[in-house]
């Protein structure tokens, strides 16, 4: 089976194309530049230097959220015009999820954790068991108190991971009072060769959508949804 996998659901952008247990190629960039300039170059010059004929992928795997809004909705449109264009199936991955799977066979917990601003993270708590990706806690919205509380209850070490990390560090030496550490540079961001890897297993396991069913999951609404929501509150109170 040969997966092509995005990911634009933060600061990084990533492009990677495995087939069965090889990673055949991998473009992944963190710098300022926005998604919808690095993106489809880099899917070209991943695809040029692999030879690869995108008719012969078998499905596109997405970081399908939470993540950046602008980023989640840059990633889906180019999935799902691939998945139109080439007649494939779409595998949408949850981001935290293949955060988490840049550490496998780790035996600590793993908590992957997205910046999500207004003093919360996306994020989740995972293991590994027997090889395989276990979910403790499901991917969602939360204050950085309360994971940690939730963590220190679990009573063994931690791995936190993601760019959320350097935005709450601080606060987390304070929370935290289990044994915990930081991955490393290699795999403490989005790679598209996680979302390729877990992409692999959901397709073997049916978990495909077509180009149209699919929707990024956001898990919350957007700011401009929030104040239009606030505003319309505001104006039903006044009357």
């Amino acid at each position: 089976m040969k997966i092509l996998a995005l990911d634009s659901s933060g600061l990084v952008a990533s492009v990677a194309v495995a087939e069965d247990d090889t990673l055949l190629g991998e473009y992944t960039v963190n710098y300022k530049k926005t998604h919808s300039q690095t993106l489809l170059p880099m899917l070209d010059e991943v695809v040029r230097m692999i030879e690869l004929d995108l008719s012969t992928v078998d499905a596109i795997a997405i970081a399908a959220g939470p993540g950046s809004f602008t980023g989640l909705r840059i990633g889906s449109a180019t999935a799902k015009g691939l998945g139109l264009a080439l007649g494939k199936p779409l595998v949408a991955v949850p981001t935290t999820e293949a955060l988490a799977y840049n550490l496998y066979g780790v035996r600590d917990w793993i908590c992957p954790m997205m910046d999500a601003r207004r003093s919360q993270v996306y994020t989740g708590i995972y293991r590994f068991e027997n090889g395989r990706l276990v979910t403790y806690k499901p991917q969602a919205p939360v204050a950085v108190s309360e994971i940690a509380e939730q963590l220190n209850a679990l009573g063994q070490e931690v791995i936190f991971l993601g760019d959320g990390v350097p935005v709450y560090q601080e606060l987390l030496g304070s929370l935290m009072k289990v044994p915990y550490q930081f991955a490393p540079a290699h795999v403490n961001r989005q790679r598209a060769a996680s979302v390729a890897a877990l992409g692999m297993l959901y397709a073997r396991e049916g978990r495909f959508e077509t180009a149209a069913e699919h929707r990024p999951e956001y898990l919350r609404l957007s700011q401009a949804e929030r104040e239009r929501a606030e505003a319309l509150a505001a104006e039903k109170e006044n009357k």
